[in-house]
């Protein structure tokens, strides 16, 4: 099969999905598409163990194994989905709001990996399931980051208030470049340490420097992407032309990125919040913004498409041991329990500089969604028998997270903003139509004077 039949197969699919959930599911598309994937997943291997469809269980497994999903989003897809999502963050609330994302996106994540990867290790460990504690702060640091891809999907139908809606999304934005430097420190001490001694073959200086190169660096550098680009779509008014210039950015900043050994993510967010905020207020006119708008709105939604159903469709190449799956539920409460704590701390510690609506810390528990970025992150791990048992325990999770709380997050915010006394999404929509009409009478009734 060649690349192009590839692609052809996975789009038509995706296609195919996207057009069932429109139709028939109406779920939000990150939601829609991840439960038909499921599904025809489920369907194709039940199929098959009856003997009604073993070439076609054949061809789809095949069909995934050819796609290396890691190398899929985390080298193709993650950048343009980062920076098409930073695109529409308004940098001035950001601004405002910029320790409590720093705190969050950096303690909250080093403190989140080390409890669910402490917890996991003592709970396995006493049913029996044995796992190396490196390998449990392996999952702990693929699964701590809010995956921005499912969360800034959800929020664009959450009803919440815009303060509350900036936080959520400028972490998931941030703590995901962070979350991935961590996993990468920590697969490196792990494949040093011959899986086994977490202290083998890395010192504090190391990973230390590590770091700062991947994460600062990467801040860095999209910082001179950005400012790049900006100069670049000041200087001519061809919206065909600064698109394509947006696209160097996504593209070639990714790729260049890798080759420095900085933060590919991280300079994809802070280039696009660049472009998005000071390149659309000073360097487009008004037909470049609708245009570049449009076009990163439709990469953003099919991108989204196709990751959601691979992620669906990632049930044919997984190995379903009952064991691994019971490990994948105890780690459900593990990991909530972890957002939770790592999220209320520093909260509570930072009431004393600045207020926070009551039901922050629940909505950003419950809200804090999982997506393909921590499926990708398991992939990666070299082959091993633990490395199964982290992949299954990872979608179980992600799966979870995806469905369970994307369809319930949006009653529960509007369930606590009516406790709060506060208007939802639609009491605002309302108002603006009234509103609207109000207006659009007091120009009926002003039109005849005019004459």
């Amino acid at each position: 099969m060649t690349i192009f039949e590839l692609l052809a197969v996975v789009i038509t699919l995706t296609a195919a999905l996207g057009f069932a959930n429109e139709r028939w599911l109406r779920l939000p598309t990150v939601i829609g598409v991840t439960i038909a994937g499921m599904v025809t997943s489920i369907g194709v291997l039940a199929l098959g163990h009856f003997g009604a469809f073993g070439g076609g269980t054949a061809f789809a497994e095949d069909v995934l194994a050819r796609i290396d999903f890691d190398a899929l989003l985390m080298q193709g897809m993650l950048g343009a989905l980062l920076f098409a999502g930073a695109l529409e963050v308004d940098i001035g609330e950001l601004a405002r709001q910029k320790w409590t994302i720093l705190v969050l996106a950096t303690v909250g994540v080093v403190a989140s990996t080390f409890i669910v990867g402490g917890a996991l290790h003592l709970v396995l460990g006493a049913l029996g399931l044995r796992i190396d504690f490196v390998y449990a702060l392996l999952f702990g640091a693929l699964i701590s980051p809010t995956d921005p891809i499912a969360v800034l999907a959800l929020l664009k139908r959450a009803r919440a208030p815009k303060e509350l809606e900036t936080l959520i999304g400028g972490e998931s934005l941030f703590n995901d470049g962070v979350g991935v430097v961590v996993f990468a420190l920590i697969l490196g001490v792990a494949v040093a340490g011959g899986h086994g001694d977490p202290a083998g073959g890395a010192d504090f200086g190391h990973v230390a420097t590590l770091f700062l190169e991947e994460a600062v660096g990467g801040v860095l550098f999209g910082l001179a992407l950005g400012l790049a680009a900006y100069w670049m779509l000041k200087e001519i008014d061809a919206y065909g032309i600064e698109i394509l210039v947006t696209l160097a950015v996504v593209t070639g900043g990714y790729a260049l990125a890798g080759r420095l050994h900085t933060s590919g993510p991280l300079a994809m967010v802070v280039a696009g919040l660049l472009i998005g905020n000071r390149g659309r207020a000073f360097a487009m006119s008004e037909k470049t913004k609708q245009h570049l708008d449009t076009f990163w709105l439709v990469i953003d939604e099919v991108l989204n498409a196709v990751l959601f159903v691979l992620i669906g469709l990632e049930v044919l190449v997984l190995e379903l041991s009952p064991l691994f799956l019971v490990a994948g539920l105890i780690a459900i409460p593990i990991v909530l329990a972890s957002r939770f704590v790592s999220v209320g701390l520093p909260i509570m510690a930072l009431r004393r500089r600045r207020r926070f609506l009551d039901y922050t810390v629940r909505i950003m528990t419950w809200g804090g969604l999982r997506g393909g970025i921590a499926i990708a992150l398991a992939l990666s791990i070299p082959a091993s028998r633990q490395r199964d048992l982290l992949l299954l325990m990872t979608y179980v999770v992600v799966v979870f997270s995806i469905i369970v709380q994307g369809l319930t997050v949006e009653p529960l915010a509007r369930r606590a903003m009516a406790g709060e006394g506060l208007p939802t999404a639609g009491d605002v929509a309302l108002e603006r139509a009234d509103r609207q009409r109000a207006e659009e009478r007091g120009g009926d009734e002003g039109a005849p004077g005019e004459g």
